[in-house]
């Protein structure tokens, strides 16, 4: 694909790396401060760190981390998978800032991403320091609800058959339609069909093995685009697996959340923000409040509903936006 393969490193080494020099409109989030964030948060809420994985390409331009975790409070039960918890951030400007909660297979270690999980990137300008903070703790903070979502979909994956001709034409659409695999991932996987490397407690035959044999040659994915093709994998397989077999998937939709979503616009202010917690909920409306104040210390830019807690963000006025 073009690029050098990204090796494991160390905290250390990501701590220590020169922060880039973009100009004002680009905020620098350090991946020091994404590490003690992540550290403090998952500590603070009752979580032990059980490995951690520290990748990145030269100079740490780009890089990511993966946390193996663990519930103090409550310990999952579940024999195949454990909870992650993953971020991904750059300096060269090529990737948005990413986290997500997550799963990992403990004989392997391969990641599983559902896309309801991995629903925050943040370009660098304005607060997104401030937001990253915000939605790392989110994330931790229902990390028990999207992990058991993780498991429901890891049972529905075993209890289906999977014939070598129906893998092999899945896996022909992940290269050919969906591009989320290589030449070097795809021979991994039929390698992985014709002699698998681990014991994934299921038969060959199976979705739950195939979609091991998938993640086992994602792990070959660059950081950049790494948790993007789990969780892309994840869909697809769900999609494609789960309907085949009429099996419905739950929503792990908090129906007392708020999601503020402005897409693609590089003035997003996108986070989730927990409306049942109501001093986080006005500590976070404060801290937007304050960066969206205009030259003449206005506020009519951006502003929130006080009857659905939704941001109303002025069209008109939003190139007063100071990120």
């Amino acid at each position: 694909m073009g690029y050098i393969k990204p090796a494991e490193t160390t905290k250390h080494f990501l701590e220590n790396s020169p922060l880039p020099k973009h100009g004002n409109t680009y905020t620098v989030i350090p991946h020091k401060d994404v590490i003690k964030h992540t550290h403090d948060l998952l500590t603070d809420s009752g979580f032990v760190i059980e490995r951690e994985l520290y990748r990145s390409n030269m100079n740490a331009q780009v890089a990511q981390g993966i946390y193996h975790i663990k519930s103090t409070l409550a310990p999952s039960t579940d024999s195949d998978i454990g909870m992650m918890f993953a971020w991904t951030n750059s300096y060269d400007k090529s990737t948005r800032f990413q986290c997500a909660i997550g799963g990992y297979v403990f004989v392997c270690y391969n990641g599983l991403v559902s896309g309801d999980m991995a629903n925050f990137s943040r370009k660098h300008t304005g607060s997104a320091d401030i937001e990253v903070h915000a939605q790392i703790s989110s994330q931790i903070k229902h990390a028990a609800k999207f992990f058991k979502r993780l498991c429901t979909d890891k049972d529905s994956l075993k209890a289906v058959d999977l014939s070598v001709k129906e893998q092999a034409e899945l896996l022909g659409r992940l290269f050919v339609d969906e591009k989320l695999l290589d030449a070097t991932q795809i021979s991994c996987v039929k390698n992985e069909i014709e002699k698998p490397s681990y014991n994934y407690d299921a038969d060959i035959e199976n979705a739950w093995t195939f979609y091991n044999h998938v993640t086992l040659a994602l792990k070959k994915s660059h950081p950049r685009s790494w948790m993007s093709d789990q969780y892309k994998f994840h869909e697809f397989m769900t999609a494609q697996v789960f309907s085949a077999a009429g099996i419905q998937t739950t929503d792990v939709n908090d129906p007392d959340s708020v999601l503020i979503d402005s897409s693609e616009s590089p003035t997003a202010v996108e986070t989730l923000i927990s409306s049942d917690d109501e001093e986080t909920y006005s500590e976070q409306e404060a801290k937007i409040q304050e960066v969206a104040k205009t030259e003449d210390d206005g506020y009519s830019v951006i502003n929130f509903d006080d009857d659905t807690d939704e941001v109303i963000i002025d069209e008109e006025e939003e190139d007063k936006l100071p990120f």
